[in-house]
């Protein structure tokens, strides 16, 4: 789920910051950048832990008087992948199924990935059919994911609890 990964990006510096301070200002630019933002080929940058390499700046013909460094760097990125066990927190319920987060990551479970105890209730919610267990907004789960769609800004995850050791944890047990 979590790798570390050396990547690069290209970052356009006006000239004002120009001079002694120019690495900081790039490395502040850099994270305000790449934290928190998704690439569908990497997943989710979690964190930028080091700045590697600075190339020259190369000024732009545009007449702007903005510079481009390419700029490699270390980070870690969240990226799930098939079959993966989550603990993820319910976030919405519908009568399709139910959304949650784990992380940086938003996954559907669809009703017919819920296991056959649970029926869907008016009050936006999951019951077991002995009315012990609820399936709510802020409800912690364990999941299996069983599919995973990547768009280019975005990483979109359908799960299931219907297998063993899977369903809801912690104290929403009634």
């Amino acid at each position: 789920m979590f790798y570390y990964l050396r990547l690069t990006k290209s970052l356009d510096i006006h000239p004002k910051h120009f001079g002694p301070k120019l690495s900081e200002v790039i490395r502040e630019k850099l994270i305000a950048e790449t934290e928190g933002t998704c690439t569908g080929k990497y997943g989710y940058v979690v964190a930028v832990t080091r700045v590697d390499n600075i190339s020259k700046g190369r000024i732009r013909q545009d007449q702007s008087g903005y510079a481009t460094f390419e700029v490699e760097y270390g980070c870690i990125v969240c990226r799930p992948y098939k079959g993966e066990v989550l603990d993820a927190v319910v976030t919405s319920v519908n009568k399709m199924g139910f959304f949650a987060q784990a992380g940086p990551l938003q996954l559907f479970v669809t009703q017919h990935l819920i296991p056959e105890e649970f029926e869907a209730s008016d009050d936006n919610a999951f019951v077991s059919m002995d009315q012990t267990t609820r399936i709510q907004a802020g409800t912690h789960v364990r999941v299996r994911i069983v599919g995973i769609k990547y768009d280019p800004t975005e990483v979109f995850c359908i799960a299931t609890m219907k297998q063993d050791y899977l369903g809801v944890i912690g104290s929403d047990v009634i």
